[in-house]
């Protein structure tokens, strides 16, 4: 695409990489394109585009002195190159500059200002003053790579209901089995949307991913549930959350969402002043919203139950935090088997902690029971063995 000067190049960052391939492979549909100043003036007073529902404008605004001054400098009908850690990623033909108020901008994403909130203080620091428009190019691969994937998946089975689940997995726990299982009951794909960061983790995507593919092949119709990853880009962290969800599922080839009661955003949703809002706004995008009940492990039934069919207090209950499990599991500890099954709890263990138990291997390879056979232990099946013996009630 030619040389790159310091005067036509435009430096972003793996997110905003990300989120302008969405739009160019139209899962944020309406909006198909970068807006420019009249556009996105009117989106943000009406929350519309093109008669549908739309949160707020979709803007490019580089942050950064040498962003400001290439953007400043530039005309009407200019190319500028599209630069990502040192790489040519695309290039975007200039339509319109224009300045914008980043402070306004997050505002309109997140409904406050106010820069303790993690989600401000971070899109502050990615935003310039100066917008551009015009129509881009991306070379970015994974966004298409997704549609096509969920297409493939839906092919193969003639599935008509297919609904999306938005998941960390982090870990994957016993209720998010439930979920799945449930969203199964009702639809003939559930695509499991992986959020994938941009910040190195622990519990990083490849960990993660595992983890859920091990469930689904072990324990699901496998032709049923997918697992693709999702660009998870500050577009979505904020106010509108579930129903910017709900838009990209749609775009992606889904009929509908499903969330737990117990999801971020829920609380907007449930509220008496906003839930007649909320579904005017998923009408209007003709698009299904399901809301499963939160899962909790009773002491007294001794199992996992819905909390609307649980006729015990919550004082018996015992909920799914995903921070406590992660406590849990950073530490090197293996969650109860009520919470996290136990197979995915020495996947994330024999990874978090490689090489753990290596010595004592060496040493007690023939500790535990076998069949007879000559087995290689390795850290995962060290894990499993530990929690069968965890197990073992007749001497405690």
């Amino acid at each position: 695409m030619g040389s790159q000067k310091r005067d036509d190049t435009l430096y972003i960052d793996k997110e905003a990489l990300a989120t302008l391939s969405m739009l160019q492979e139209g899962i944020f549909s309406p909006v198909d394109k970068l807006l420019n100043s009249t556009e996105a003036k009117a989106v943000d007073e009406t929350s519309t585009y093109k008669g549908k529902f739309f949160p707020f404008s979709f803007i490019l605004a580089p942050s950064g002195k040498r962003n400001e001054e290439v953007l400043k400098k530039s005309q009407r009908g200019d190319k500028l190159y599209i630069l990502v850690d040192g790489e040519l990623n695309g290039e975007i033909i200039v339509d319109d500059i224009f300045k914008i108020d980043p402070i306004q901008r997050v505002e309109k994403i997140f409904k406050t200002s106010n820069p303790e909130h993690p989600g401000v203080k971070d899109v502050l620091g990615r935003l310039g003053h100066y917008a551009v428009s015009g129509k881009f190019k991306i070379n970015y691969k994974r966004v298409k790579e997704t549609k096509e994937k969920i297409q493939k998946a839906k092919e193969e089975i003639g599935a008509q209901k297919v609904t999306a689940m938005m998941v960390n997995a982090k870990p994957l726990h016993r209720a998010h089995e439930r979920m799945i299982r449930t969203a199964l009951e009702d639809n003939d794909l559930v695509v499991l949307f992986l959020q994938k960061p941009y910040r190195r983790e622990k519990f990083d995507f490849e960990l993660r991913c595992r983890a859920l593919e091990y469930y689904i092949t072990r324990y699901l119709p496998k032709n049923r549930v997918i697992v693709v990853p999702f660009e998870n880009t500050y577009i979505f962290a904020g106010y509108h959350n579930i129903i910017l969800d709900a838009i990209a599922a749609k775009n992606f080839g889904c009929n509908s969402l499903t969330i737990g009661e117990n999801h971020s955003g829920i609380g907007i949703y449930y509220d008496k002043e906003r839930k007649s809002d909320y579904d005017k706004k998923l009408r209007d995008i003709d698009f299904k919203l399901n809301v499963v009940s939160e899962y909790v492990y009773c002491n007294e039934c001794r199992t996992l139950v819905s909390t609307h069919t649980c006729p015990h207090g919550g004082h018996h209950h015992i909920k799914y935090k995903a921070g406590f499990l992660q406590g849990l599991l950073e530490r090197g500890l293996l969650p109860p088997a009520v919470l996290v099954r136990r197979e995915i709890s020495a996947i994330y263990l024999s990874t978090l902690f490689p090489n753990r138990f290596k010595d004592l291997i060496e040493e007690y390879s023939n500790f535990f029971p076998s069949n007879g056979l000559i087995e290689e232990i390795d850290d995962e099946k060290f894990y499993l063995e530990i929690m069968k013996l965890h197990q073992t009630v007749s001497l405690t």
